[in-house]
């Protein structure tokens, strides 16, 4: 497994990471602690050392199993957490939202009871969970530079959502000089990723992006297909039906992926997906949702399947470009937006809501 850098903190992660969402929650299907032990085990086994937890995922439960499996392995892994709500007061009412917190009293406080739940003494990575760019003020830049002076966190970054859009979140956190930017990005999904990518280079600024999503919610990994029924629980359910749809018929269209311009071996779709991400030099580790051992075989194999060629790289742009080929609408036409849209003019977009 290759290992790539956080911005230019100096930090190491595995180019495949892996997201401890699916560990201390139902959302992503129902596990024992046992399993779950031996999912984070089985991930490290593979090569993966980026584990990407969060205060939020289970109420801490995610974080008290990443600590309890990691622990051993502490100088060989990278971890990561977030914060940035307030389920300490608030009941969680299904999958909908918690109240969010990012003042610094907050953040200092919330960060020291990861670091207690986790069992360890510093976090490689503390990303601002989900803030939105009015909440992320001087007085919380100065209270990450102070928790990166004490020793309690290597890196700093900030996670992207819910859903998918927050353009001004990002050119705001590439303009301050964040580590790395966690957002929704995959083949299907590009706005954010690409919006990101030119703030970045416009800058030339070292800001790394750490896509979540890979998959497009079970389309590129072919998990969801038109037999599948989604539970009532099951996180990849808000999804409109027009958005599978479109994607199936999206998926197709990508199949040369899977046999390499080199011929030398073949790609699943899964894996093709992941390679087309990091095919851009800015991406620094890819977060997909492992539900299963199965899951982190074939993906972490990514690692080993070819890269994809210039021309694979560009074949890509010209399907995006014509929406695949596909003449219907897929029902996602619009991001979230926490400034009234304003990021979102010239794009084909509207904000969500409007």
């Amino acid at each position: 497994m290759n290992q790539r850098e956080l911005g230019d903190s100096g930090v190491e992660v595995s180019e495949v990471g892996f997201g401890a969402w699916v560990v201390g929650t139902d959302w992503w299907g129902d596990r024992t602690r046992e399993q779950a032990v031996d999912m984070l085990h089985h991930a490290v086994d593979r090569g993966i050392t980026y584990f990407d937890t969060g205060d939020v995922y289970g109420h801490g439960d995610s974080e008290e199993l990443v600590g309890e499996a990691l622990g051993e392995y502490r100088e060989e892994v990278t971890i990561s957490t977030k914060v940035g709500y307030d389920f300490y007061n608030n009941p969680q009412a299904g999958h909908g939202e918690l109240p969010k917190r990012v003042d610094p009293e907050w953040v200092e406080t919330a960060l020291d009871r990861s670091l207690d739940r986790l069992d360890m003494e510093y976090v490689d990575h503390l990303m601002l969970h989900n803030a939105n760019v009015d909440e992320v003020d001087a007085e919380v830049l100065e209270t990450l530079d102070a928790l990166e002076e004490s020793g309690r966190v290597d890196s700093v970054g900030w996670a992207l959502g819910p859903s998918i859009g927050w353009l001004a979140e990002a050119e705001n956190a590439v303009e301050e000089g964040f580590d790395a930017v966690q957002l929704v990005f995959n083949v299907f999904e590009q706005t954010p990723g690409r919006h990101t990518l030119e703030a970045i280079r416009e800058l030339d600024a070292e800001t790394s992006v750490i896509p979540r999503v890979p998959h497009s919610s079970g389309l590129l990994n072919e998990q969801v297909t038109p037999e599948t029924e989604l539970g009532e629980g099951d996180h990849r359910a808000h999804r409109p039906d027009e958005w599978y749809e479109a994607g199936w018929e999206k998926v197709e269209a990508l199949r040369f992926l899977e046999d390499p311009e080199s011929g030398e071996g073949t790609r699943t779709m899964a894996q093709a997906s992941i390679r087309w991400l990091l095919g851009h030099d800015e991406v620094a580790t890819v977060t997909p949702t492992f539900r299963t051992t199965d899951d982190i075989d074939e993906w972490a194999g990514a690692a080993d399947v070819p890269p994809l060629s210039e021309a694979e790289m560009d074949r890509v742009e010209e399907l995006y470009q014509d929406n695949f080929g596909v003449d219907r609408d897929d029902g996602m036409d619009a991001l979230r937006s926490s400034v009234g849209g304003t990021d979102l003019e010239g794009l084909d977009k509207q904000a969500a809501g409007d």
